[in-house]
């Protein structure tokens, strides 16, 4: 088989007509079922990446690997995930890469976490409830396999942190404020945290317990995603958009007075 051909025990993206996406696992001698009719797995396996594939109806399905924006919003969850735009963000403004030490805290259904083992880093995760935590551990290894490097553990991060001179910081949970101070020890100088939250009052919050330690360069971005519509000379945007989703807010760990001093 050459690289573009799809493989048993792949996950693949069906799409029908009307742009409908369905993420499936290929498995030999399986079926999937929709409205528009059954498609074989085996009709799938072996052909090329790009095939546009006939169910029992005689409708076409357009057949592709998933990209990981399409694994995030189809795979199974327990939580709610991060979306895409505003993960591709988080890379940026967090600024990770590879074999970066980064904690994340709060991982839901594993969508940041994907993102972050994807651009190289090793994650240890702490999540307080274990039904999340074995959603994403299966996400996760489904989309990347079991030889990432990510440890998770079933813990409050507000008690503290045990993990010292970490790189990066990541929180998706509603009271990152309370992980200030944690944070200022757990990281290392220069290190960044970054905390995605809903609502302005819990950013004002957040960020009103980041001047109050040992941080700076404090930004707060909002990412809004509008796609268009372009078909001959009809062109406009699109009657719909990713508007509002979330905030994210950063910071650099800064060098107290006190530690230059022991320095």
């Amino acid at each position: 088989m050459n690289a573009a051909e799809l493989r048993a025990g792949e996950r693949v993206m069906l799409i029908d007509a009307k742009d409908r996406h369905y993420l499936i696992t290929l498995r030999e001698g399986a079926s999937f079922h929709t409205h528009a009719g059954i498609v074989q797995h085996d009709d799938l396996i072996g052909v090329e990446e790009g095939s546009l594939i006939r169910g029992s109806t005689e409708r076409s399905f357009l057949v592709l690997r998933p990209t990981l924006a399409d694994v995030v919003l189809k795979m199974p969850r327990g939580a709610q995930v991060i979306y895409p735009k505003d993960l591709g963000a988080i890379l940026m403004q967090a600024d990770v890469g590879p074999g970066m030490r980064v904690l994340e805290a709060g991982i839901g259904s594993g969508a940041l976490s994907m993102t972050l083992l994807r651009a190289g880093a090793v994650i240890t995760g702490y999540e307080i409830r274990e039904d999340f935590a074995q959603q994403a551990i299966r996400n996760v290894h489904d989309m990347l396999g079991e030889d990432v490097a990510y440890d998770i553990h079933i813990r409050d991060v507000t008690q503290g942190i045990d993990e010292v001179d970490l790189d990066r910081i990541i929180l998706d949970m509603p009271e990152p404020w309370d992980v200030v101070k944690h944070a200022e020890s757990a990281l290392r100088p220069g290190g960044i945290l970054l905390a995605y939250l809903p609502t302005i009052n819990q950013t004002q919050l957040l960020r009103e317990t980041l001047r109050q330690h040992s941080f700076g360069l404090e930004e707060t971005v909002e990412i809004l995603r509008r796609t268009w519509h372009i078909d001959g000379r009809s062109v406009r945007p699109d009657h719909r958009m990713v508007a509002h989703t979330g905030f994210l807010t950063s910071a650099r760990r800064l060098v107290r007075r006190s530690e230059e001093q022991d320095i």
